[in-house]
């Protein structure tokens, strides 16, 4: 129960926003361990040629699950930070836009990836990751993610993709 490693911070960042902070969980090995355990049960390993994760803390629990199933592990990132031949992909928020990049040699046509991320809430950041991966010849395999903020809809967004999540708010 990963629950019990998850502080909330309210009005951050800014009121009437609930902040599900995951400090305390990146600082309890035994919490980080759980959550990884958690996310490498939640998909077979065989059904999955590599992990991918969004910038920031996708990055950390990608590379954690990466290393536990003997998987390789692909970087999305925001513009501007990837040295090689890239491509973009922009999406709305609720207040504007961002953007998300991946090198376009991340994936070999046809190789099934598994997306990781540390929060599901609205869904654009995972919606623009997937489109990035398949326009570079990725197929998704699954979404795994420690927090889902079911609420907020963000699995409206991402299709029929399978999705996992550790803890979900709703």
């Amino acid at each position: 129960m990963i629950e019990k490693y998850i502080r909330d911070i309210p009005d951050f960042p800014k009121p009437g926003i609930v902040f599900k902070d995951i400090t305390p969980l990146l600082q309890s090995p035994e919490g980080l361990k759980e959550s990884i355990a958690g996310l490498q049960a939640a998909v077979d390993p065989s059904t999955y040629d590599v992990i991918c994760g969004i910038e920031s803390r996708g990055f950390i629990f990608g590379t954690a699950l990466a290393l536990a199933t003997g998987k390789g592990f692909i970087p999305i990132r925001k513009p501007g930070k990837l040295p090689y031949k890239k491509i973009s992909e922009t999406y709305e928020l609720e207040y504007g836009s961002d953007t998300v990049e991946i090198h376009e040699d991340a994936v070999t046509k046809g190789q099934r990836v598994l997306m990781v991320d540390d929060l599901l809430a609205t869904g654009g950041t995972m919606a623009a990751a997937l489109t990035l991966v398949r326009r570079i010849g990725g197929e998704i395999c699954a979404c795994a993610f420690v927090i889902e903020l079911g609420f907020l809809g963000g699995r409206e967004k991402l299709g029929d993709v399978e999705i996992h999540s550790l803890m979900n708010v709703e």
